[in-house]
């Protein structure tokens, strides 16, 4: 784990904004956003190699059990090198600028409008972190 926020106070139509650096050595890291760790409803999950996973990009959202995933093939992603994305969202959409102007929509599959929790996990650092 690389850190939790449990009183984020993220709303809709907020933005914030995460940059990083991806570790030398990186297979995968994840950027979560919920209620806790058992009810995420974004599941940002870029996947460098693992599980037969290659340079992909999954999202998903978790009620205990996990949905259905979704998979994106652009990969901004480098191990050793910088990176910066910009969530939003609304109760209907997730959206996540990526650092190569690549945009990700993913169904708001819980229909709130605030989250608390944020966790971040896996082979990144974090710089800075940033709601406007």
């Amino acid at each position: 784990m690389v850190f939790t926020v449990s009183d984020l106070g993220f709303q809709a139509g907020r933005e914030l904004c995460i940059t990083g650096r991806v570790k030398p050595n990186c297979k995968v890291f994840s950027i979560n956003f919920g209620y806790d760790f058992d009810n995420i409803a974004f599941h940002f999950n870029p996947r460098f190699n693992i599980g037969g996973i290659v340079k992909t990009i999954v999202c998903n959202s978790k009620k205990g059990d996990w949905s259905e995933e979704q998979r994106y093939t652009f990969f901004p992603f480098e191990r050793g090198k910088e990176f910066k994305v910009s969530f939003t969202f609304n109760h209907e959409n997730f959206y996540a600028k990526l650092t190569d102007g690549n945009m990700i929509t993913f169904p708001n599959r819980f229909g709130t409008e605030t989250f608390n929790h944020l966790h971040v996990a896996g082979d990144v650092t974090v710089s800075s972190m940033v709601v406007t």
